[in-house]
């Protein structure tokens, strides 16, 4: 899988924030959570709430219950809450991890942020030209839903299996 996808799947949204937790960031950075944590620590004015915040432990106990593979064992969790980092504090940790690792990942995930809001610019104009579609050609929004029932139906129909005697 190509790491710009990677990283998009670990693009969550918490607090109406596109975010990656620190967990996520230190195994891209290939670090250890703790150092990660500790530099982020020594630099705590260069985080301000809109660049990174604290999960509180409702929402980790949220998250955690929609991670499955959680593994068992002591010493496998931190004790800690989680950091959310947003774009922006993503961004800001490229200054304070100044190594070329922290800088290569930085790209791809800023890469992956930006194609993230266009996929949700595309999506939202999409979803709006089909609303006008509805609203001024009621008729031609009947034909193309009835259009891509027909060959969804159809395309079932044909990789459904084929019941009875075969030809041999």
């Amino acid at each position: 899988m190509p790491k710009s996808e990677i990283i998009s799947h670990k693009i969550i949204e918490i607090r109406g924030h596109k975010v990656l937790l620190d967990f996520d960031l230190a195994a891209l950075y290939e670090t250890d959570t703790r150092v990660l944590k500790q530099a982020v620590r020594r630099n705590s004015n260069r985080f301000p709430e809109d660049f990174m915040f604290e999960l509180t432990e409702e929402e980790w106990k949220s998250l955690r219950s929609q991670i499955v593979t959680l593994k068992t064992g002591r010493g496998q969790h931190s004790k800690y809450l989680p950091f959310a980092f947003t774009e922006q504090g993503v961004a800001m940790l490229s200054s304070v991890l100044n190594n070329e690792r922290a800088i290569e990942i930085n790209i791809a995930i800023m890469r992956s942020f930006v194609s993230l809001r266009k996929f949700a610019l595309t999506y939202e104009d999409l979803t709006k030209r089909m609303t006008e579609i509805e609203q001024h050609f009621p008729d031609i929004y009947k034909a193309l839903n009835h259009l891509m029932d027909f060959k969804q139906t159809h395309q079932l129909q044909q990789e459904r299996k084929k019941i009875g005697y075969t030809k041999q």
